[in-house]
């Protein structure tokens, strides 16, 4: 499968009439095509949108686009609907947000940089919302598991939900077997397979603690969602919060989050490997 990772959003720069500039800004994971195009705001649609996704007529078309900015989701997927390529919503856009922080450091070289302040890679968050109460689960816990253990014991089990991307495995970050991987667990009870299955249709990219009054938890989904996924006050459990992120340092932000029926180990509902991006 050919993917681009595609970003279209405006810039510090504008042209001559003093009309702020937008750039697509495009590339493929590993990197091997690079494009760039500029269009003044009045003209950032639909129309040219596709008709720059078209003049690449030296690359054939991807079958997949990735896209990690809200702000850009609806233009680039309306182009690539008329163009018949697939669009996939996702944080996961590690060569673009790179090739974003090395254009970032370019612009102020340019005709018509502003000197706004600028943060490529900068999304507005909205305050996280509260789990709806059906959701809640019976009981849940901060846990770890050796690398090795999530691989080769965890990962293979027959678990109905399973999202591990291949860059996430703990072999692909060059992680040691050893290394432990901090987690969250839900036991979900009758529930569980519902909590997995809403989960799942969020697109869970990372779980924080957040220090206040209370305490929680907070997990990062979709493109820029945020859900309150528990709250706490006791001072173990924020101890054991403050654990949980230390180890995220330790496994270069690598950890996990499993929904299981009970605590018997027998059955899972549904397993994430997430990273902070």
């Amino acid at each position: 499968m050919t993917i681009w990772q595609v970003d279209f959003y405006r810039r510090p720069l504008q042209d001559q009439q003093g009309t702020p500039l937008w750039e697509l800004l495009i590339c493929t994971p590993n990197r091997n095509l690079e494009f760039s195009a500029f269009c003044p705001q009045p003209e950032a649609n639909i129309t040219w949108l596709t008709t720059q996704l078209q003049q690449l007529v030296a690359h054939p078309l991807p079958d997949q686009v990735q896209v990690f900015r809200p702000q850009s989701l609806s233009l680039i997927t309306a182009a690539c609907q008329k163009l018949g390529i697939s669009v996939e919503a996702t944080r996961h856009t590690r060569a673009l947000k790179q090739l974003l922080q090395e254009r970032a450091g370019e612009y102020s070289q340019m005709p018509g940089y502003t000197g706004a302040t600028y943060d490529p890679l900068l999304l507005e968050k909205p305050p996280p919302q509260p789990l709806p109460e059906k959701l809640w689960g019976e009981s849940w816990q901060f846990a770890t598991l050796a690398a090795a253990d999530l691989e080769e014991r965890l990962i293979p089990r027959p678990i109905p939900i399973l999202k591990t991307p291949k860059p996430l495995l703990p072999s692909q970050l060059k992680l040691a077997k050893s290394t432990r991987i901090p987690g969250v667990v839900i036991y979900g009870g009758r529930q569980s397979m519902q909590i997995a299955q809403w989960l799942q249709s969020q697109h869970p990219a990372d779980v924080q603690s957040v220090a206040g009054a209370p305490s929680g938890l907070v997990l990062e989904a979709g493109l820029a969602d945020r859900w309150i996924l528990v709250t706490f006050e006791d001072p173990d459990i924020a101890a054991a919060a403050a654990s949980f992120e230390q180890r995220k340092q330790a496994s270069v932000g690598l950890h996990f989050l499993l929904v299981q029926p009970d605590d018997s180990g027998m059955t899972y509902s549904g397993l994430w490997l997430l990273q902070k991006l």
